[in-house]
């Protein structure tokens, strides 16, 4: 029964602290403060990313927790720099910090196309000097798509999508092994109202997750 009200308790705190803005530092501590599998795996549903984490199995502590926090502020604040790109506080699996950076499809694509513009490019230069900075950070790539024609077809595109902004990161310098997950989610995870054009422009997007490896977690835990 204690167990269960510290964890309550915990839980409360960092979800109170991830509605106002708190750093991934402080979250980190908080998560890592009770931390173990259900903790970490309420925290990454309730976050809605629980695709993205290592397979650690044990519990991270809380100086591991802010360790981890501290790179992710470090990311974040490098990313939001970027034009054109979205910068959010999530959680992993394991309730460590994670950053999402969200491109729009618009912004990446011309119409019903994978091939990335002059624009894109630039800005997904920038971002893959972020990503190559810290190799023990893991990366997944999701492209998602409206709702407009058929399942197979936006299934298509949102892998095509993953899979070109993916590549394009790998050849500007981030290593091909840091990435775990590029996957196409058609229009299954909409954002916006897909029955509006401005909805539909929201959900033309790519995101892509930065998040502690394996590697990163057993260092941390070493300090």
């Amino acid at each position: 029964m204690k167990k269960i009200k510290a964890l309550s308790l915990v839980l409360s705190a960092v979800l109170i602290f991830s509605g106002c803005g708190a750093s991934n530092t402080l979250k980190g501590g908080l998560i890592g403060a009770g931390s173990g599998a259900v903790l970490g795996g309420i925290v990454g549903k309730l976050a809605g990313n629980t695709v993205i984490g290592a397979a650690v199995g044990t519990a991270v502590g809380t100086t591991a927790g802010v360790i981890i926090g501290k790179k992710m502020d470090k990311a974040a604040a490098k990313a939001k720099a970027i034009e054109g790109a979205s910068v959010q506080t999530v959680t992993d699996v394991n309730g460590l910090a994670a950053v999402k950076v969200t491109f729009d499809g618009g912004i990446l694509f011309p119409i019903n196309s994978n091939t990335l513009n002059s624009t894109s490019k630039a800005a997904l230069t920038k971002f893959a000097q972020v990503l190559a900075e810290d190799p023990t950070m893991d990366i997944a790539v999701f492209g998602h798509t409206d709702n407009t024609g058929t399942l197979a077809v936006n299934q298509k595109v949102s892998d095509a999508r993953a899979n070109s902004v993916a590549s394009y990161l790998k050849q500007s310098g981030v290593s091909a092994s840091q990435f775990k997950y590029i996957e196409g989610k058609n229009y299954q995870e909409p954002i916006a109202d897909n029955s509006t054009e401005l909805g539909r422009a929201q959900n033309r997007r790519v995101e892509v997750y930065m998040f502690a490896s394996q590697e990163m977690i057993k260092q941390a835990q070493a300090n």
